[in-house]
């Protein structure tokens, strides 16, 4: 998983591009929610830096549109990359 973990992270902080971004740690276990406290629309740009660097093979949106609200506010790093992982096994 580190190999998409690093990918994700730094898809991550591309999408941001706020300066505070940088210095922020983000580990799998950093939730997209509480820790990093992203705005919607960096969600989406997060979604779309995923998309282009996995491919259309790789549905992110139809994924989270399977996750519970209570499971989308919990989401966190690691499970992000989790996801790329198993998707990328089918690939």
């Amino acid at each position: 998983m580190s190999e998409h973990l690093d990918t994700i992270v730094s898809l991550i902080r591309q999408a941001v591009n706020e300066d505070w971004i940088d210095e922020f740690e983000i580990t799998a276990e950093t939730s997209f929610n509480n820790d990093l406290e992203l705005e919607s629309i960096e969600f989406v740009a997060i979604a779309e830096k995923i998309q282009q660097h996995y491919g259309t093979d790789i549905n992110f949106i139809e994924w989270l549109g399977t996750l519970s609200l209570d499971e989308m506010i919990e989401l966190n790093v690691g499970q992000l990359a989790e996801f790329v992982e198993q998707h990328m096994a089918y690939v």
